[in-house]
């Protein structure tokens, strides 16, 4: 009786062992299915995202190493910097309405100021406030949607210093040519992303499919005539209670893009620092900062 009970235990040892080996391997079953899964979604989305990006010869480069690490933080980070800064001084200093911000704005340590040049930060740091909801909306809506998958392509530190270089363009050139106007607003930096890709679609015109590359470029043209339309209202036919605003920014922002924008989106597959067209593009923008420099201390109307 008591082996015929050992047998018994043994047997329900067995089978429990059986069911819990099953049970893992089931579990592992669904943790490859879900893997999968994520990985064809991954996979799906990044095609989508060669297919806007990249001229056909390196997507496939592209996709063989495709990833979301890091993510698109520098993007979503300026975005949401932009956005706080909008939020406060749309509520927290409320103006009388803050559809088109005005005077509130012109007070703020941020805002590109002629008569506070020496103060070197507001060159960089008027990205971050916006003259009013279309201003803001419209920035942000076009840096989200054109700068992230361009980030998950060629990674933060190629888009930031694209959208930076436009940024320090865009004020530049406002102290320059509309030197005593104020500048607010991300646009130098959209600019440049903008005219980066534009380069970018009209050179690999043939190879980024013909169908898809004129709806590219007929969306990046109607962007940019609402957006400078905006900007020539604001400058040009702002009521007499208002603040004028620089629209050089768009201008010196783009052509930032289409030089160093384009020689930096269109070495995906190739080492930047040993292109030579790279190097070309930063010897010309560092001529135009120093020129501007010298400018703004000896020359400024505004001095």
């Amino acid at each position: 009786m008591a082996a015929d009970g050992d047998l018994e235990m043994e047997d329900v040892n067995l089978n429990m062992g059986r069911d819990t080996k099953g049970e893992l391997e089931e579990e592992k079953e669904m943790q490859e299915d879900w893997r999968s899964k994520d990985r064809f979604k991954n996979k799906k989305v990044h095609r989508v995202v060669s297919k806007w990006m990249l001229p056909e010869k390196v997507r496939r480069t592209y996709l063989e190493r495709a990833n979301c690490f890091p993510p698109p933080i520098f993007i979503i980070s300026i975005s949401l910097a932009e956005l706080a800064v909008f939020i406060y001084y749309a509520v927290w200093k409320p103006q009388e309405q803050w559809i088109t911000l005005d005077t509130g704005i012109l007070e703020s340590p941020f805002i590109y100021s002629p008569e506070k040049r020496e103060q070197a930060w507001r060159f960089i740091s008027y990205m971050l406030v916006h003259a009013g909801v279309q201003h803001i909306l419209g920035n942000l809506v076009m840096q989200l949607v054109l700068g992230i998958p361009l980030e998950m392509v060629h990674k933060g530190l190629r888009v930031g210093l694209v959208y930076l270089a436009g940024v320090i363009a865009g004020s530049l050139a406002s102290s320059i040519f509309d030197p005593l106007r104020y500048l607010v607003g991300a646009s130098g930096g959209v600019y440049a992303l903008m005219g980066g890709y534009f380069m970018n679609v009209l050179v690999n015109f043939r190879e980024m499919i013909p169908a898809f590359g004129i709806v590219r470029l007929l969306i990046i043209i109607l962007i940019i005539m609402s957006d400078m339309g905006f900007a020539l209202y604001r400058r040009f036919f702002v009521p007499a209670d208002g603040s004028p605003v620089s629209f050089a920014a768009h201008i010196a922002g783009g052509f930032a893009g289409m030089s160093i924008g384009y020689t930096v989106f269109s070495c995906f597959d190739k080492a930047l620092l040993k292109d030579p067209r790279f190097w070309m593009a930063i010897a010309a923008y560092f001529a135009c900062v120093l020129f501007a420099v010298f400018f703004n201390i000896f020359l400024s109307p505004a001095n």
